[in-house]
């Protein structure tokens, strides 16, 4: 190897800004033979196929609290092994081009993302749910509502830029509503991150198995679950956008062409800052934590990228968010350095029984292997500690805002799923050789050749061959691991997030039976179109009310519910809604046990207050009879929505 094919950094000529190689950035040694050039796509294919017969002899109609990590049949294990080290001896092999990781990348999502929306008939979610009750509401409503109308809901209508696009989306494919397309939105969104990764990773390196390793293990670290329909899917893709175009080019090596190329980039930069702006709260947060630490940096302190989100965040925050950000400020500046009560996971987030457990801690354990092998890359790749020292930054940007809030008890997966570029990159580099620079790889492979004899001068040692075995099956085994926790714990509580169809025809029974001003009662809101025409219809969860009422319920459960639900004026009624989803979030986050809910049930089946609309496998639903309708106050909420 005689001349590098990337000249070094203007910035300094020191080793430490030379780029990293360790040969498989060369170009791929052409094979003579085309079945050896298609060796790769064996097991490729041979996963795809394990996967395909495995989701065709996989029964969801009776998930354990395992959810689908019992469910799944065997060949879908043995399909992601498969894949798993195909990915690994491909990503190594110099000769092979990149095409065949990014195949491989591109089936692990489909293993990763795509078994539940072929599984399941219904779309996961109660939260998803929502969302598309949010893009209903918009259609049907055709604008913006303000919190004297609409309530708390109205957050959504002050962040709309998400739900107006699917409005639009739903208006252009002609389809009855979201909930049409968003089993898939998992896999599309994932799909939307790999471009900007991969500029992201390119920027601090050329080494093809870096990057795609670093890839590989972003996606199955990547089990915060915030890739459903919702506008922090769209937000984080546009995140990892800006950040691609900040580092790329508006560093020192950056920008080439002149003022009027940096204007067309700053241009996109802005339209991409506004749509995360008008999307979503904490997203911009994020993106100005990373921007300014990224500024501490003497490559990247050009300050327009930090200025430009500032001003728009600031200018969307004193204008449309205004009431909600007035209404919550309060609350907010409680929490600002409350580090425990920040990270707290709170809500609906306490795990009870075998597979809830072990669930939560299949995820603690895959995320703190990443973080540690982060570390370990860190301190062991010494080139690639310098020269991606900006990714090392903007991966601790998050850090500081577990001072700041507590972000409805989800600060810390969010903290966690914004580290997770940045940690993906420094995990891989500790799974792989030392990154070298080009021109101590050049010094290395001439000291290789003269080691083997005139006969062998120039040729460079092949990349496998100089690794061993523990180099070889450690990192495997490592990789191997991780991608198989992502399972249980990505789809550990499948049991809580999949409603049957049966629980969604039940609650839609209700929902067109309701009329204007009519009263939902049920324990929490883990059910399908829990917020459906939520301008129009009141809600009320028991379980998020004071746990002194809780009790008033549990000891004479028909009686205190018909006096909370008495006071719904006609021609409004009120419903009391029991279902499959609800008994499995309130059993595994512990809430109340199924036997409780089973006698809340009961007894309001047997109270002559309540009569019978419909109950089938998933629930049951009751209507108050008109005689207990009272006027006067009526218990709705127990909290926010």
């Amino acid at each position: 190897m005689t001349e590098s094919r990337t000249e070094p950094s203007s910035e300094s000529s020191s080793p430490a800004h030379e780029p990293g190689t360790d040969l498989s950035d060369l170009p791929p040694v052409r094979s003579g033979s085309l079945a050896r050039a298609a060796l790769p796509a064996v097991p490729l294919l041979t996963a795809l196929a394990l996967w395909a017969y495995a989701v065709r002899h996989t029964d969801v109609s009776r998930l354990d609290d395992f959810g689908l990590v019992t469910a799944l049949h065997p060949t879908f294990w043995a399909g992601l092994v498969v894949l798993t080290a195909g990915f690994w001896f491909t990503v190594r092999d110099p000769r092979r081009p990149s095409g065949w990781s990014a195949a491989y990348v591109v089936g692990l999502l489909v293993l990763e993302r795509a078994t539940q929306a072929v599984l399941y008939p219904t779309p996961l979610y109660a939260w998803a749910w929502k969302h598309d009750g949010v893009v209903d509401h918009l259609l049907t409503a055709g604008g913006l509502r303000t919190a004297e109308e609409i309530g708390d809901m109205a957050v959504y209508d002050q962040w709309p830029g998400f739900f107006a696009a699917q409005a639009a989306l739903v208006r252009l494919l002609g389809v009855e509503s979201a909930a049409m397309y968003m089993a898939w939105w998992p896999l599309v969104s994932s799909l939307t991150l790999l471009l900007p990764l991969l500029l992201i990773y390119r920027t601090f390196t050329e080494d093809r198995r870096l990057i795609w390793t670093a890839v590989w293990l972003f996606y199955v670290a990547n089990w915060v679950g915030q890739d459903y329909f919702s506008p922090q899917s769209v937000a984080f893709a546009l995140h990892l956008g800006v950040l691609a175009v900040v580092l790329r080019r508006y560093g020192r090596t950056g920008a080439r062409g002149g003022r009027q190329g940096q204007a067309a980039w700053t241009v996109l930069l802005t339209v991409m800052v506004m749509a995360i702006v008008i999307s979503h709260q904490l997203t911009p947060g994020m993106l100005v934590a990373s921007l300014l630490a990224l500024c501490l940096v003497r490559r990247h302190q050009d300050r327009v990228p930090l200025i430009t989100t500032v001003v728009i965040f600031l200018a969307w925050c004193l204008t449309a968010a205004l009431p909600f950000l007035s209404a919550a400020l309060p609350d907010m500046i409680r929490s600002v350095g409350d580090v425990g009560g920040n990270v707290a996971t709170g809500y609906g987030a306490t795990p009870t029984g075998t597979g809830a457990v072990a669930a939560s801690w299949a995820a603690r354990l895959l995320s703190g292997s990443v973080l540690l092998l982060a570390v370990a890359g860190v301190w062991r790749q010494r080139v690639l500690r310098h020269r991606a020292l900006p990714l090392l930054l903007i991966a601790a940007a998050p850090l500081p805002m577990f001072v700041a809030s507590s972000y409805g008890s989800e600060m810390i997966f969010r903290v966690l799923m914004f580290m997770l570029p940045g940690a993906a990159f420094f995990a891989a580099a500790a799974l792989l050789p030392t990154v070298r620079t080009l021109a101590a790889e050049a010094e290395a492979e001439a000291e290789a050749g003269a080691a083997v004899g005139d006969k062998g001068a120039g040729r460079p040692v092949p990349v496998v061959a100089r690794q061993g075995a523990a180099r070889t099956w450690g990192p495997l085994l490592a990789l191997l691991a991780g991608t198989l926790a992502f399972v249980p714990s990505y789809s550990g509580k499948d049991r809580i997030n999949y409603f049957p169809p049966q629980e969604v025809a039940l609650v839609q029974r209700v929902f067109d039976e309701a009329a204007d001003g009519s009263l939902v009662v049920a324990a929490n809101r883990n059910y399908p179109l829990a917020y459906a025409s939520y301008d129009t219809i009141d809600h009320y969860w028991f379980l998020d009310d004071d746990l002194r009422h809780v009790d008033r319920i549990l000891k004479d459960p028909a009686a205190t519910l018909a006096d909370d639900m008495a006071g719904v004026e006609p021609p409004g009624r009120a419903y009391f809604l029991l279902t499959q989803g609800q008994f499995a979030n309130s059993e595994m986050n512990g809430q109340l046990t199924k036997a409780q809910l089973e006698r809340i049930q009961a007894s309001v089946a047997a109270s002559p207050r309540f009569r019978l609309v419909e109950r089938n496998r998933a629930g049951a639903v009751y209507e108050l009879r008109r005689g207990d309708v009272r006027r006067g106050d009526v218990r709705r909420d127990g909290g926010a929505q």
